[in-house]
């Protein structure tokens, strides 16, 4: 074989490997109101109770995706407006992936949103709905932790209101958080998760992420 040739071959071969990675490399998506972080992050070790009266670690954020947004039985608008969108669009939501979809409420209002209030409070809203509390010594690290926020009353309030995010976060398989559906803040409007966005930007993260990783 001349040198010629093997030249030729070199750069055919070349070209086919470029090729080859062109055609099966997947770019992140094109998002609405979301972002997919940089890299996924870890959730520190948590202990909280679940609207089942069960003890709810970092392990049951596995093997499913989970969208984790703060609130309380109590609030006035951002927190059942956003548990009624995400449940209209349900049937989009959970067949985004073919592992299970869950959301957790994680309440926010320990005094008053015992076991018992949050379980009639998420269980309104039917299969795919969980609720999650603690006391504030390890509620807020954990809140904290996934990028919220929410404000503490003083001790004697009896009637009080709770600030808190309304931003979502996606929590992938391997119990990482992924990425962040942020609320739209529109004159006039309460600042919620767009439902319709958060959908697209979901089934799309899936299918990307799913492709990209090992779950």
């Amino acid at each position: 074989m001349n040198f010629r040739k093997l030249i030729i071959l070199i750069l055919v071969a070349v070209i086919g490997v470029g090729s080859y990675v062109a055609l099966n490399q997947v770019n992140p998506p094109e998002l609405e109101s979301s972002r997919i972080y940089d890299q996924p992050r870890l959730i520190e070790p948590f202990l909280l109770q679940g609207s089942d009266g069960a003890e709810v670690t970092n392990t049951a954020l596995e093997g499913q995706w989970t969208l984790l947004f703060t609130g309380y039985t109590f609030c006035p608008d951002i927190c059942p407006t956003t548990m009624a969108q995400l449940k209209a669009r349900w049937a989009d939501i959970s067949s985004a992936s073919d592992f299970p979809v869950q959301v957790w409420m994680i309440s926010v209002d320990p005094k008053r949103d015992d076991v018992d209030r949050i379980r009639m409070y998420v269980d309104f809203f039917g299969e795919g709905f969980y609720g999650v509390r603690a006391e504030h010594p390890e509620l807020y690290p954990f809140v904290r932790n996934i990028g919220l926020m929410y404000s503490v009353p003083d001790e004697n309030e009896t009637n009080y209101l709770v600030n808190h995010s309304s931003a979502i976060i996606l929590v992938d398989p391997n119990g990482h958080q992924q990425a962040i559906f942020r609320p739209s803040h529109e004159l006039g409007e309460i600042a919620t998760v767009n439902p319709n966005h958060l959908v697209r930007d979901f089934q799309k993260i899936a299918r990307y992420l799913e492709h990209t990783n090992s779950y």
